[in-house]
């Protein structure tokens, strides 16, 4: 009998790495016609990136972030929904904790400054959210189109607050005041010293302790049941009881507090200031980690691993190498969201293929 249908180790590991193989290897062939060679430049990318503990520092420092913007996406694929807006939703996250920390940053304790701006961001990240989700649910707006829209409204509406109510006087740099000491996330510099004075904050327990709760929640949960039952097929799942318009907007605010708690990581944990334009793709950085992970905890931060060393790697990178600009990471995330999202199950038909094959041997071997 033939397998219709790919069993999970090959769609949840085989397909996955293949794709990652193919992007590299057509990321390695530009890397050769710009006159350098592919394995001495992957070389450099790892070393930086992973084998330096600094490096590595600033390589889990930007994996902090996408793990959040990846989750985001994941949780809404769970249900069907193909959330586009996690860029606005980090965006009002960031917003949301900047007022918590300029209205609060001066008198009150860390102990409770940092907490409340973390719930403000994930407040500020669902409430932008909500509205997808309400249309989606109450209406039938595409969710897809709406988050493309509002991520375009978030960023003139972030335009508009920031040069106009948030710029101290006489400043010329389109951002707010730098918050005061009490507001900065605690680094890990001060458990692990060998990781160096970098960034890397407890934004990255924050993100694992986040992994695990979506892991737990989506495959142990009653909830986690009728998010899956809702995204497979919402029909069915509505004559079964689920109730797919609640659903669908509870899902959409999970996803957008995720998103919004990215802006933790990047503001109160770098930056320490609200500035133009500062997700700098992170969310959309967070749809080729939740289709490369496929949704699942471990893909998702292994993923973000990936992502995170390619930004760290390729600045080392373009330093030693000036034939390859910066701006080649940018195209072989662009090669991996390629070949993760639209080109996904380029592998797929082969390896069914192969399966049954090995599945018929098997057989006729026993039968004879």
């Amino acid at each position: 009998m033939k397998t219709t249908e790919l069993p999970r180790w090959a769609s949840g590991f085989v397909l996955p790495v293949l794709n990652l193989l193919s992007a590299l290897l057509v990321a390695a062939l530009v890397i050769h016609l710009l006159g350098e060679s592919p394995v001495e430049s992957l070389q450099i990318l790892i070393n930086s990136a992973v084998i330096n503990p600094e490096g590595l520092s600033y390589t889990l420092f930007y994996a902090s972030t996408f793990v959040f913007t990846g989750l985001a996406v994941s949780i809404a694929m769970k249900a069907g929904l193909f959330n586009i807006g996690a860029e606005g939703q980090m965006y009002l996250g960031g917003l949301g904790l900047t007022l918590v920390m300029l209205s609060f940053d001066a008198s009150m304790s860390p102990w409770l400054l940092i907490p409340l701006a973390i719930v403000a961001s994930a407040v500020f990240g669902a409430g932008w959210a909500f509205l997808p989700g309400y249309l989606q649910a109450k209406r039938g707006s595409h969710v897809v189109v709406t988050t493309i829209m509002f991520n375009f409204i978030a960023a003139n509406l972030m335009n508009y607050i920031i040069v106009s109510h948030l710029i101290p006087e006489g400043d010329q740099n389109p951002a707010s005041r730098t918050f005061s000491e009490a507001a900065a996330m605690p680094t890990l510099y001060t458990w692990f010293p060998a990781l160096g004075d970098t960034p890397l904050n407890i934004s990255f327990i924050l993100a694992l302790v986040a992994l695990v709760i979506y892991g737990v929640a989506v495959s142990r949960s009653s909830w986690g049941y009728k998010l899956q039952a809702t995204g497979l097929n919402a029909h069915a799942a509505h004559y079964a009881g689920v109730r797919i318009s609640r659903t669908i907007i509870v899902t959409m605010l999970i996803s957008g507090a995720l998103a919004g708690l990215a802006a933790v990581n990047s503001i109160m944990g770098s930056t320490h200031y609200l500035s133009l334009n500062f997700p700098a793709g992170a969310g959309f950085i967070g749809i080729a980690i939740a289709l490369m992970g496929r949704q699942n905890p471990v893909g998702i931060l292994l993923s973000s691993v990936l992502f995170g060393a390619l930004i760290q790697g390729g600045f080392d990178l373009s330093l030693e190498k000036p034939n390859i600009p910066q701006e080649t990471i940018v195209f072989i995330q662009g090669l991996i969201i390629l070949f993760c999202g639209a080109m996904e199950s380029m592998y797929g038909p082969a390896i069914l293929k192969l399966i049954n094959a090995r599945r018929n041997n098997s057989n006729n071997s026993i039968k004879g």
